[in-house]
């Protein structure tokens, strides 16, 4: 699958403003890493001192991991259209507040059946975030930007779990579980407050530009979407599409991968390398750093070269030849240490290519609902991975069948690529010429 570079267009007389960049992007990026966190710091708390406080088995722990995955599931889908349809800003605010309640709770509650709740409703107020903040990209950047503009968003996965995994080791060592959650719930109550203030659903809601900025940005847009092929058969039609659920189920698969890794990172790390919790973290958070490398590279040169799926399916090949390796090298850990960073490079340099491509596919009304669609099979395989992960672990007593597990997803995953087709492009007559954009300052 590919999508064919858009047709050269003239210099405008006014071009695409840079304060898209400067004023949604840092936003957008700290919103997504307020969600992230609370998928990812219930598995530090479990390998410093929750799972023993509540006596929780591994299996339970895999199970609380996962139930989260499952609320996220549910509300995808709504989340998207109410997304499209009403207002993003509306809805993610309304997710910021109650997940920074839900979140503070996690370190309050001494039961592990309040707890499961918990996980659940948390999984539900989250679940309409990284739909919701795709439409808000193709709100506020053209086709040749999403890339980038994706991957800015997604960057809030691998950089969150880079400095968590940090900071919630040495939380955990200096207050205990219970205060690492609340030291990083209340913060995302006080963001609510700050993306009310800064983020306007589209162009001509914003102050911030010019009549002339506003102008040419929502013409940009209109006439790409004017070149896509006329969507028929309302949100029934994107959802039986045979791109959207080939794309379904190849992001379940790959989210088997990623959140398997994710969850169970610091836990293979804690028991490989005989280490504290707070070293524990400093080591579990090396791949992210390669993760994060790699996302911006690739989503620079995918939005260079008009293309998506050659940036896409080689990196989840990689990311399995990672976790292959491990499999290999058994419980040798500091050899497979290095293979583990290949891994999360691997999987996680797609995201911004990957993300940019449904837009592409579909008109800008029916896109909401597959990108709730293909995120809600993502939910799934993250309940598959963190669960069936821990599982693994759990009865086998090593690393082994995990790695090898992840790999087989991931190999998966690429292969279903090559299975997508995109439509052909129809320029309408009425078309006007597209703005040329200003270049970001990693551009400039």
């Amino acid at each position: 699958m590919s999508t064919p570079p858009p047709a050269a267009a003239p210099a405008p007389a006014v071009a695409l403003s840079r304060r898209r960049w400067t004023r949604l992007m840092p936003v957008v990026f700290v919103t997504y890493s307020f969600a992230y966190l609370e998928r990812s710091n219930f598995s530090v708390a479990a390998a410093g001192g929750m799972a023993d406080d509540l006596h929780i088995t591994g299996s339970v722990s895999a199970l609380l991991g996962s139930l989260f995955f499952l609320g996220y599931f549910a509300f995808q889908i709504p989340g998207a259209i109410y997304a499209e349809r009403r207002s993003v800003k509306r809805l993610i605010v309304w997710c910021l507040l109650l997940w920074g309640v839900l979140a503070t709770a996690q370190g309050l509650i001494p039961d592990v059946r309040v707890l499961m709740v918990v996980r659940f409703l948390l999984g539900v107020s989250e679940a309409a975030v990284l739909p919701a903040m795709v439409i808000h990209i193709t709100h506020w950047f053209t086709s040749r930007e999403r890339g980038r503009a994706n991957t800015w968003l997604i960057l809030g996965n691998p950089a969150t779990v880079l400095w968590l995994t940090v900071v919630s080791g040495y939380l955990v060592e200096w207050v205990g579980w219970h205060g690492m959650f609340i030291a990083q719930g209340v913060p995302a109550l006080i963001w609510a407050f700050v993306f009310h203030k800064t983020i306007d659903d589209h162009p001509r809601d914003a102050r911030w530009l010019t009549p002339e900025e506003r102008t040419a940005l929502e013409g940009a847009l209109a006439a790409e979407q004017r070149r896509l092929p006329p969507g028929a058969g309302g949100y029934l039609a994107a959802l039986r599409s045979r791109n959207v659920l080939l794309l379904s189920l190849q992001y379940f698969l790959w989210s088997l991968g990623v959140y398997g890794f994710v969850f169970w990172l610091p836990s293979i790390v804690r028991a490989g390398s005989d280490e504290g919790i707070g070293l524990t973290g400093l080591i579990s958070a090396l791949p992210y750093l390669f993760a994060c490398a790699a996302m911006l590279w690739n989503s620079r040169a995918s939005d260079r070269a008009g293309a998506r799926n050659r940036y896409v399916w080689p990196w989840l090949l990689l990311g399995a030849a990672g976790f292959y390796g491990s499999y290999l090298l058994g419980d040798a850990f500091w050899l497979s240490y290095p293979l583990l960073c290949l891994a999360a490079a691997g999987m996680y340099a797609p995201y911004g290519p990957y993300f940019a491509t449904i837009p592409e596919l579909l008109p800008q009304k029916l896109s909401a609902a597959a990108v709730g669609l293909i995120n809600s099979f993502g939910a799934l395989g993250g309940f598959a991975g963190s669960y069936l992960i821990g599982t693994l672990n759990d009865v086998t007593g090593s690393t082994a069948a995990s790695f090898l597990t992840m790999a087989g997803c991931l190999v998966l995953a690429a292969l279903l690529m090559f299975a997508v087709r995109a439509p052909r492009s129809e320029a309408a007559p009425d078309a006007v010429p597209e703005p040329r954009p200003v270049p970001t300052p990693k551009d400039a």
